[in-house]
């Protein structure tokens, strides 16, 4: 599918509230209007966006899972139904149910409806209690408005997360993220997983859109820092406010896409990729 060179993408950064789900769906709706009228073609909201993050239990979180491959939940029509009138793609966390498993998913959804999902891979710290992680590796969604893949927050840790993702072949990267602050962090730092998204954005070649929550839920306070990178590494809007709900926007040149991973005249981000050095030689560990 060809795709257009420009793209406008939106991280809407806002307080899901755990428990009150129409709520939650219903803000993400209004964020998704209004960024829309700002010409927004991609919108990204939060992992685990229309449920809320902190559970109490796993009869919690079942509560308020739905599903999303067998059929459609409420979330999914209401958020279809929001893309079709808007005219616009929108990646989402969602909490997934399929039969008696709960993963921790996000979803692409464009004008014409549901494109696809992805599970989560890496789950973080009480996630384990509830969540199953994914198993099915990372796909890529060829759209009009260019090659998109997904990933959720504790993923960016990873990179050979965002390796796949360029491999097969995304342009842009939309994260669904819960951010934490982590134990070093003082209010007014650039956060760690700032500088992990910039790394990973240049070493890959690909645009990263990253939108976080706000707000403390059960005592459990998030981060903010909402922010969109080029696949240079620089820093193309953003990071948002620590504690505010808001929407940050930028217009992504996707032919940037290759030149970026053309670090030199005779260097390629992925084509000077060594695979037969990279596999474990236990022989060679150093006890």
């Amino acid at each position: 599918m060809t795709t257009k060179s420009q793209t406008k993408v939106a991280c809407c950064q806002f307080d899901p509230k755990v428990g009150k789900k129409q709520e939650n769906i219903n803000r993400s709706i209004e964020l998704i209007k209004e960024a829309s009228k700002n010409g927004a073609q991609l919108v990204v909201l939060p992992e685990l966006c229309n449920s809320g993050y902190v559970f109490n239990s796993k009869k919690e979180a079942f509560d308020l899972s739905e599903p999303v491959v067998s059929e459609k939940g409420e979330t999914i029509k209401a958020w279809e139904a929001c893309a079709k009138e808007n005219d616009v793609y929108i990646a989402a966390g969602i909490n997934e149910r399929d039969g008696e498993i709960l993963y921790n998913s996000a979803v692409l959804i464009g004008p014409n409806g549901l494109i696809g999902s992805y599970r989560k891979v890496h789950l973080w710290d009480d996630e384990k209690n509830f969540f199953v992680p994914g198993e099915s590796g990372v796909p890529v969604f060829d759209t009009p408005i260019g090659k998109v893949a997904l990933l959720i927050c504790y993923d960016v840790w990873f990179p050979e997360i965002f390796r796949m993702c360029s491999l097969n072949g995304a342009e842009i990267v939309a994260v669904c993220t819960n951010w934490v602050p982590l134990p070093d962090y003082r209010q007014g730092d650039t956060p760690v997983v700032v500088h992990i998204c910039m790394a990973s954005a240049h070493t890959n070649g690909v645009f990263i859109v990253a939108a976080n929550r706000v707000g403390v839920e059960r005592e459990r306070r998030f981060l903010g820092n909402s922010l969109i990178i080029r696949p240079t590494g620089a820093i193309e809007s953003g990071p948002a406010s620590f504690d505010k709900e808001e929407i940050i926007t930028a217009t992504l040149n996707l032919e940037e896409v290759e030149s970026a991973r053309k670090l030199s005249k005779q260097n390629h981000i992925l084509g000077d990729r060594r695979e037969e050095v990279y596999s474990l030689d236990e022989s060679k560990i150093l006890n």
